[in-house]
């Protein structure tokens, strides 16, 4: 079984600050830290450190080797990852004390993934597996249609949010994970409710206060009460986490709960993909709480 990410890859620039800044405000920052990220590389690294045997499909910039490097260590294949001349995502992302953040993308080689790279990568795919998708790239589309024809169980997270987006692809979607905001701009979009929009399974995230699964039932699975020191990937972590569970056939019940474990111990990290706990911190962890 094998996990398909067409996914962002960034280069994450860390700004610890006393406070988000507002318009017109110049702050000076605490601290500075580069990091692999981009949510397509987030939920890669989840996966992979899940368990699950991760393929990445992506482009990167000249120099960014180290990146590749940064993926293939944590257990990501990056076969069919391009390397181009437009230059490699990054994100400068703002960090206050509370762990809240304010993010800036330049989307670079991410907007440079050609349609023959994602056929060719998808070839090798069998049923069964999975594919996860986010916003971050193009070919989002294509990709789930063409995955969903070879009986990949697709998963879409909608991120960053836009309901165009989520109606272009939600027919070829068996699994779409929204947080709590973008769920109500969904329903407000559609004119109705997230249980009636055509997808076997929608999966909300909301925060600390936990999870739910909307599909043939509707269950919650509470959040975990930690200190918070930065909630950048919380959410990937969840969706790589979560794909991996379920593609390793555990129950929903159990896989949300891996899934939310993994999240609440990314936030006690500064930091994005380099955050994310392994399998066994998570079983540790669910273990103590239990």
């Amino acid at each position: 079984m094998t996990v398909w990410n067409l996914g962002s890859i960034n280069v994450d620039h860390f700004y610890r600050v006393p406070h988000l800044p507002v318009p017109g405000e110049t702050l000076a920052a605490a601290g500075y830290a580069v990091g692999l990220g981009g949510k397509g590389a987030n939920q890669s690294v989840a996966a992979a450190r899940a368990g699950a045997r991760v393929e990445h499909i992506g482009g990167v910039g000249p120099g960014a080797d180290w990146v590749l490097e940064r993926l293939q260590s944590y257990g990501v294949g990056t076969g069919h990852v391009a390397v181009g001349e437009a230059p490699t995502g990054h994100a400068v992302i703002n960090v206050a004390e509370d762990g809240e953040n304010a993010i800036v993308i330049l989307p670079g080689a991410n907007g440079a993934i050609a349609a023959e790279q994602v056929a060719s990568a998808l070839g090798a795919a069998a049923p069964g597996d999975v594919l996860l998708l986010q916003n971050e790239t193009v070919g989002q589309n294509e990709a789930a249609a063409m995955a969903q024809a070879k009986g990949l169980r697709v998963f879409y997270s909608a991120a960053p949010f836009s309901a165009d987006a989520v109606r272009a692809v939600m027919a070829h979607v068996d699994v779409l994970l929204l947080n709590a905001v973008e769920a109500a701009q969904l329903e407000e979009s559609l004119g109705h409710s997230v249980e009636d929009i055509g997808v076997e399974t929608v999966v909300i995230t909301k925060g600390a206060d936990g999870a739910e699964w909307v599909g043939t039932r509707r269950f919650f699975v509470p959040g975990h009460t930690v200190h918070a020191v930065d909630t950048t990937g919380a959410g990937d972590t969840f969706a790589g986490y979560l794909a991996a569970a379920l593609a390793e056939g555990l129950a929903p019940e159990e896989a949300m709960a891996r899934a939310g474990a993994a999240a609440a111990l990314k936030v006690t990290r500064p930091g994005t993909a380099d955050a994310i706990p392994a399998a066994d911190e998570v079983a540790a962890f669910l273990a103590e709480r239990a």
